[in-house]
């Protein structure tokens, strides 16, 4: 009876026993154990499994969760400070953040099966032009602070880095958007200008701005006036605005602003402790092409009809590389979807509604404040009312707490209380009796709005902002979206480089408890006693199983947490008085980022060759720490490699390079082959990002959330990120604040502390055990009709393959475009394409998938191979193929203009059931690039 009666292993591994053992004849190996010893390196080779509690059952996990959650105290949030309590409608919690159709999808790279998120994500870009008044807006960024930060560097890209000059920093700005650009600034060289810009003059002589719109402070002040300033020395003007403000306000494109930036948390996005939210960008005309991240745009299909798709998709930093001046390769599309839903549900009206409802809750509050006795600071505001209480500020809000509410302490003779969608006439009364104000309510007070700022022009006027308005229409109109895509929950998607594996409901479902949900992230400590143990436990978990000392997870991507890597590095070398230690060096192999990173880290980049095996060549390492060994800072390596192979040399590189004088960072991106197995702290590492929504089992949600914490070696934890207002009083002076929150995305630090927990140590070594396993099983079955381009010395790969495509490419001109398109018709979504090699498909199955879907993909390549066979016999012609014209969509059945049979192109397996079709034909690239539309067509686009 001491057992539990639902292990989840056996829920999250696929392959069942005796599939694992068909799938290892196939292979030539006789057990789990003899693959991993043949795959993994001796050398590095873990001798003890990763200290680890037991493996809990799916209800004992969500008990401890459950504990956790009954200890944090989110009460009624009045704190502000960029973060606030919402209301997400019901019909889009269950339909959205709770839905597998949109949190298991990946990002839209394959855009006819992604048709329904890229119209979200299209609604989403046209609600915030709309409320910032600019042209063009991105699918998101991660949170407010690094959005103001990438607009920094924003400033510098449009100048194409000519422009040296200072900026200003507009010290009203909030708190944490201030630490992460100054984070970003002093690692770029870029110098800030720190100004009041609420009271003063903008310097003669600047690249640019940042002002806020609001003040942290809640004053409401015209920004024109810097706008101006910083346009007459030649400079770019960023504003740093409140999407809500913004219903009633006047737009800052309006005021002559170049870039807007912010975040979308209260348009219906739960506090999370911080996070997840989608932070967005918008800027005028002639800078879209600047802009970092995603951009959604509008192109055309085969047959020349209005189709979705990433416009200027091929990130920066793959093209740029070292010259990359982003190193964005995600976004938080969940959060924008469900902040766009929000918008499309309440329409123009809804929202004006529950702005003027926040800002009625504010000046009422005031008037209460100001007939009671309390000096209200400022005349102007929407939702933050700062009062004067000398030396009583800790008394108000100690009274206030004891009411179940939580205002913020400004310092001893102020108190700060913010509105919000969820204030009622009781809050007031509640925060009235704090200040020791007659609990009477007031009545309405007259418009705390400058009147030359009120907003007159029209918002959200796209038909669909208008169409849904019943849930009923809502729940339709998001089902018909969702129907568009490809996501987990319709099958698998072997994304070499991504782990597409099991989200689990049970892992899933604690993040929409009120206990983690609604949390804001600067409640004092002791209220949010359970979310930081729960961070902390984590923290200790990611350490044990790589092998470092410890872990922040303060990074809310992987990009981020590459970043606070370097920083880290940087940071110990100026330590020991080695500033002239600034170079990185990159194998060529390497994912995009890594350069990017290393540059916005302040280092140089220097590339080490690649062998013809894929491998990073150990001589000219050699060579090139030689001839750095007084400037090298760092190696960033990924391991397994960015081929998908177990390097023999990794541990001869670490000590090639620790012997130069460097350090070593392992990217850790393909952790999945390592957990259990070997730990990348221990053979040699320093540093390491972890991809929780790899590895941890967080959902890529389409293209976000993501975490990417970073794990470091004990002599590298005192550079941790840090935040001034981490609940930690310790981690408040540091190298600085990487993200917003102090935790980053902690809302969804539940789902990788529930995997861990129902894993255990064994768990995640067996999942480990059969990601190679399933890897290697697709390696065998493809590899005649396509041919697996690297391997280890072994012969076998790691968690994933790479398909040559070139060879067929060049006697057949079929591409690898062509090939991706086709399985579309089979049912799958494609595998990755050209990377880490242009003309390649890399397949990563994961160790969810069962061996009856795997043997479905593997039918389903073969099949297409001998579809290949069929155009290169002359069976078919060049131009009108199965492979040229997929996908195919439904209404080709209605007007069949192919020579070849319409089974053929469109039930390959011969299966109707359940047949998926995409909602439109293979769409233009180049197209969309040309002729850039980033916001919603007018329904006549698709008459």
């Amino acid at each position: 009876m001491t057992a539990p009666t639902d292990v989840f292993v056996d829920r999250h591994i696929g392959p069942r026993a005796s599939d694992q053992q068909a799938m290892l004849e196939r292979i030539g190996h006789t057990s789990l154990d003899s693959l991993m010893q043949a795959a993994v390196p001796e050398s590095i080779r873990a001798t003890s499994a990763p200290t680890l509690p037991a493996a809990l059952g799916e209800q004992a996990a969500l008990g401890t969760l459950k504990a956790l959650a009954s200890r944090n105290n989110p009460g009624v949030s009045m704190i502000g400070l960029g973060y606030h309590p919402t209301v997400t409608p019901a019909v889009i919690r269950r339909n959205v953040l709770e839905d597998p159709a949109w949190y298991t999808a990946y990002t839209p790279y394959q855009p006819e099966i992604s048709q329904g998120r890229l119209e979200a994500l299209l609604n989403y870009q046209t609600m915030v032009a709309d409320l910032t008044g600019l042209t063009t807006a991105n699918a998101s960024l991660l949170d407010e602070g690094t959005a103001a930060a990438e607009a920094m560097t924003l400033v510098r890209r449009a100048a194409r880095g000519k422009d040296l000059r200072p900026l200003v920093l507009d010290t009203r700005l909030l708190p944490q958007t201030l630490a992460v650009v100054r984070t970003r600034a002093e690692a770029l060289g870029i110098e800030l200008l720190d100004v009041d810009l609420g009271t003063d003059d903008v310097p003669a002589d600047v690249a640019g701005a940042i002002v806020a719109y609001p003040a942290a402070d809640g004053a409401v002040t015209d920004p024109s006036r810097a706008i101006e300033a910083v346009h007459a020395a030649g400079g770019l003007a960023v504003v740093v605005a409140d999407p809500l403000a913004l219903v009633l306000l006047r737009s800052p494109g309006s005021l002559g602003a170049d870039v807007v930036v912010g975040s979308s948390q209260r348009f219906g996005v739960p506090m999370f402790y911080g996070g997840p939210h989608a932070g967005f960008m918008a800027v005028r005309d002639g800078l879209e092409r600047h802009l970092p991240g995603r951009l959604v745009g509008v192109s055309v299909d085969k047959d020349g009809r209005p189709a979705y798709r990433l416009a200027l998709q091929t990130r920066e930093q793959h093209i740029r590389r070292e010259k990359a001046t982003s190193n964005i390769c995600t976004a938080q599309v969940l959060l924008a979807v469900t902040a766009s839903m929000y918008a499309v549900y309440h329409g123009a009206e809804g929202l004006r509604r529950i702005a003027q409802h926040v800002h009625t809750a504010a000046t009422t509050f005031a008037a209460g404040l100001v007939a009671g006795g309390v000096e209200v600071l400022h005349e102007t505001y929407f939702d933050t009312v700062v009062a004067r209480v000398p030396g009583e500020a800790d008394a108000v809000v100690g009274r206030a707490r004891a009411e179940g509410i939580h205002l913020r302490r400004v310092d001893a003779d102020h108190v700060a209380v913010s509105t919000s969608e969820v204030t009622t006439v009781p809050h007031l009364q509640a925060v009235w009796r704090a200040f020791g104000v007659a609990g009477s309510h007031q009545g309405p007070a007259a418009d705390a709005l400058p009147e030359a700022l009120v907003r007159d022009d029209a918002i959200l006027t796209h038909p669909v902002f208008a169409e849904h308005r019943s849930e009923t229409q809502l729940l339709r109109y998001l089902r018909t979206l969702s129907d568009r895509d490809y996501a987990l929950d319709r099958g698998m998607i072997p994304l070499g480089s991504c782990t597409m594996k099991l989200n689990a409901t049970a892992e899933m479902e604690p993040i929409s408890w009120p206990g983690f949900a609604d949390l804001h992230p600067f409640v004092p400590a002791e209220d949010a006693a359970g979310m930081i143990e729960l961070v902390e436990t984590l923290e200790s978990w990611l350490a044990a199983v790589t092998g470092y000392a410890a872990v922040s997870v303060q990074p809310n991507a992987g990009s981020q947490g590459e970043l606070a890597g370097l920083l880290a590095i940087r940071a110990w070398h100026r330590s020991n008085g080695d500033e002239r230690r600034d170079v990185c060096l990159i194998p060529s192999s390497a994912h995009g980022t890594n350069a990017a990173s290393a540059v916005m880290a302040g280092m140089r980049v220097v590339i080490v060759k690649a062998t013809e095996i894929g491998e990073v060549d150990l001589d000219d390492l050699r060579a090139v720490c030689a001839e750095h060994a007084d400037d090298l800072a760092a190696i960033m390596v990924t391991y397994p490699s960015t081929h998908g192979v177990y390097e023999d040399g990794i541990t001869e590189l670490c000590d090639v390079v620790h012997a130069a004088g460097g350090q070593v960072y392992v990217d850790g991106a393909n952790l999945n082959a390592l957990l259990g197995h070997a730990e990348p702290g221990t053979f040699g590492g320093d540093v390491s990002h972890l991809n929780l929504h790899k590895t941890f089992c967080i959902p890529h949600g389409g293209g976000g959330p993501g975490v990417g914490p970073v794990a470091v070696a004990e002599h590298l934890v005192p550079f941790l990120p840090s935040h001034p207002l981490h609940p930690v009083a310790a981690k408040r002076q540091g190298i600085g604040a990487i993200s917003a929150a102090p935790y980053g995305s902690a809302g969804i630090l539940p789902i990788p502390f529930a995997y861990v927990s129902m894993m255990g140590a064994q768990g995640l070594t067996d999942a480990t055990s059969v990601a190679v396993l399933s890897a290697n099983y697709v390696a065998a079955r493809l590899k005649d009709a396509f041919p697996v381009l690297y391997t280890g010395r072994s012969g076998l790969v790691a968690h994933e393959c790479i398909l040559d495509v070139r060879g067929i490419t060049k006697e057949t001109g079929v591409t690898v475009d062509d090939v991706a398109k086709r399985l579309v018709d089979y049912g799958f979504h494609a595998p990755t394409m050209s990377f880490p090699v242009a003309g390649t498909l890399m397949v990563e199955p994961t160790e969810s998938e069962d061996l009856a879907e795997l043997d479905r993909f593997c039918d389903a390549m073969l099949a297409i191979r001998a579809e290949i066979d069929q155009v290169a016999a002359g069976e078919w012609s060049e131009g009108d193929n199965p492979l040229v014209q997929a996908p195919h969509a439904a209404r080709e059945l209605l007007d069949w203009q192919h020579a070849y049979p319409v089974a053929t192109g469109v039930f390959p397996t011969g299966s109707t059931q359940d047949k998926y079709f995409p909602p439109v034909g293979r769409i233009d690239q180049a197209y969309g690039d040309r002729n850039l539309t980033c916001s919603c067509p007018p329904i006549e686009a698709f008459a």
